[in-house]
């Protein structure tokens, strides 16, 4: 399973079993061999057990500066690859029934949107918020650290052996002494070959919606762990390292939070989740409903901010200032995974039924957490992409690097990309007038392109043509003897033009308010607390593929598979 998952990471395929050769089967079982007697070494590229698909068989000896070159380059080995997936088999069921419940980065089942729907269900009433940028423990945290994290869950010596050698390695991203001399040493001048057509085995370049998309990642999403050379493994022992920063977070919760005996929201329990499952986002902040949340000084939150930093400095080794723990107000506005987190103060007239079976109507006073796409950063984000430019009256720009690929070809890839930012702000209050305005922006973009490539005047001749969204085909106006489209589609010979999607602003969807589960958890984390209940080792290999069809397949796939399996077992 370790192989496969590493070829479809190097490949972009997934192979099957019955696709694996048997040499591959004696590689892999001498590098098990290897690992488990104790000769295994990381990043040893002069003994290689197994190889990477994408590599060549060659049996000509290697000259001395290719050679040299290979074992200078940063790129990781693939036996390495295979290892470190063992290793996230083994130790991701044993620390994910461990982790807090509130935790949300890297780990399966669990992603932005997850945090996004948790704030706007548990996060009504607060007032002051603490934003930390602690990034500095995915790089700068002593190997001893990590190592005394890890032995609190695992007494493996094999296995702590493994993951001690590459966490004190130097990370890959730092320089080192040759690099001055790789800039100074002349280079040899080579014609550069037009490359057209790629091997078959050879890695296809990211489509341009993709690296688009990529490009509108928010500031959080850049920041990945490093840890020498554990590559995939860092994710993990982040998480393994933070985890007691959650613990101490918790702790800080039921110390400060000091409920009133009439509390709505949590009124006995910590941990029972929103107050109001079909409104969580509104809470009343006056009147015996009133929250303790709501008077929260700011002294507190100073307070909590010191004891952050103290931990942090006597725990990781990592010094905080106050800059990288800011305490910001609600009113206005937080800024995290590119939504804006505020409250307004609405006066909502409440009726009840008094004694004596008289309705009353009371008006009231009460807070509205709302959760916001930001149309700045989006803005910032397409002017960085070279779409538009200005910024109070933004002006579209021709999508250039799809100058010379078809109309077909082109409204796919655009529609790709709007289809994605529909899903990223799928539970943004302003999802229409965001998602809109994108739609704006790429239709105009792709107009102004249609109108250069097709020797039209302006972009509104090329909506007058195509129509707004962009469908209708168009073709230069220096051959007019060729056929028409509609021929060329039913022989087969032009792909079908698709529209723009969401250029109108009804095709939009409206944002998601489905009330998130109380204390909700995903279901293979659920059957890893069962496993680890019972520890029964039998079970493990059947939980490492529960684990892998999660992250691959999603949690529906994995629940019709089970529907099937126990149909079948009903049949016998």
């Amino acid at each position: 399973m370790a192989y496969q998952r590493s070829c479809a990471h190097v490949t972009g395929t997934f192979p099957p079993r019955s696709a694996i050769h048997s040499h591959v089967l004696h590689d892999l079982l001498s590098l098990r061999n290897a690992v488990v007697r104790g000769s295994f070494s990381w990043n040893k590229k002069t003994q290689q057990y197994i190889r990477s698909p994408n590599d060549k068989p060659s049996k000509e000896m290697v000259p001395k500066r290719k050679l040299q070159a290979m074992l200078e380059a940063d790129e990781p080995c693939f036996q390495d690859r295979v290892v470190q997936e063992v290793l996230l088999m083994i130790l991701e069921p044993v620390f994910e029934a461990r982790f807090s419940p509130k935790s949300h980065a890297f780990r399966p089942g669990r992603n932005a949107h997850t945090v996004i729907r948790t704030i706007r269900s548990n996060f009504a009433g607060y007032l002051w918020v603490l934003k930390g940028d602690i990034s500095e423990i995915f790089d700068n945290v002593d190997r001893n650290c990590v190592m005394g994290c890890l032995e609190q869950a695992v007494r493996d010596r094999k296995i702590l052996g493994l993951i001690q050698s590459p966490v004190g390695a130097p990370n890959r991203k730092r320089s080192d002494g040759n690099e001055e001399w790789r800039k100074n040493r002349k280079k040899k001048k080579v014609a550069k070959k037009k490359k057209t057509i790629l091997n078959d085995k050879e890695p296809k370049p990211d489509p341009y919606w993709l690296i688009a998309f990529f490009n509108f990642a928010p500031e959080e999403a850049a920041k990945v762990p490093s840890y020498g050379h554990c590559e995939i493994l860092s994710p993990l022992l982040a998480n393994v390292c933070l985890n007691e920063l959650d613990q101490v977070i918790e702790d800080k919760i039921v110390e400060f939070l000091r409920p009133y005996s009439l509390d709505s929201i949590w009124k006995t329990l910590i941990n029972d989740g929103c107050h109001n499952p079909s409104w969580p986002e509104f809470v009343l902040s006056c009147g015996n409903e009133k929250t303790r949340k709501m008077d929260w000084p700011r002294e507190d939150a100073m307070d909590i901010r010191k004891q952050i930093i103290e931990f942090c400095e006597r725990r990781f080794g990592i010094r905080l200032d106050n800059s990288k723990v800011e305490i910001e107000h609600i009113t206005r506005g937080i800024q995290f995974l590119d939504h804006i987190i505020s409250r307004r103060v609405i006066h909502p007239t409440l009726r009840y039924t008094a004694t004596g079976g008289n309705v009353v109507s009371q008006k009231g006073v009460a807070t509205l957490l709302s959760v916001t796409a930001s149309l700045q950063q989006r803005i910032r984000q397409f002017r960085r992409l070279e779409f538009v430019k200005g910024d109070k009256d933004p002006e579209p720009l021709p999508c250039t690097p799809m100058l010379y690929s078809g109309q077909a070809h082109t409204n796919s890839q655009m529609n790709k990309l709007l289809e994605t930012m529909v899903d990223w702000y799928k539970y943004a209050d302003n999802r229409k007038k965001v998602v809109g305005f994108c739609a704006y922006v790429i239709c105009s973009s792709l107009a102004k392109l249609y109108a250069a490539r097709y020797r039209l005047k302006s972009r509104a001749k090329v909506n007058g043509i195509v129509s707004c969204d962009l469908s209708r085909p168009l073709r230069e106006s220096s051959n007019k003897s060729a056929p028409e489209y509609s021929d060329l589609l039913r022989v087969g010979l032009v792909d079908p033009i698709e529209g723009v999607r969401f250029s109108h602003m009804s095709l939009i969807p409206s944002c998601d308010y489905s009330p998130f589960p109380r204390n909700w958890v995903p279901a293979h984390e659920q059957l890893l607390r069962d496993y680890i209940r019972h520890e029964g080792p039998k079970f493990f290999y059947e939980i490492s593929e529960i684990l892998w069809d999660f992250k691959t397949l999603g949690v529906r796939n994995y629940k019709l598979r089970e529907e099937r399996e126990t149909r079948k077992d009903c049949a016998s």
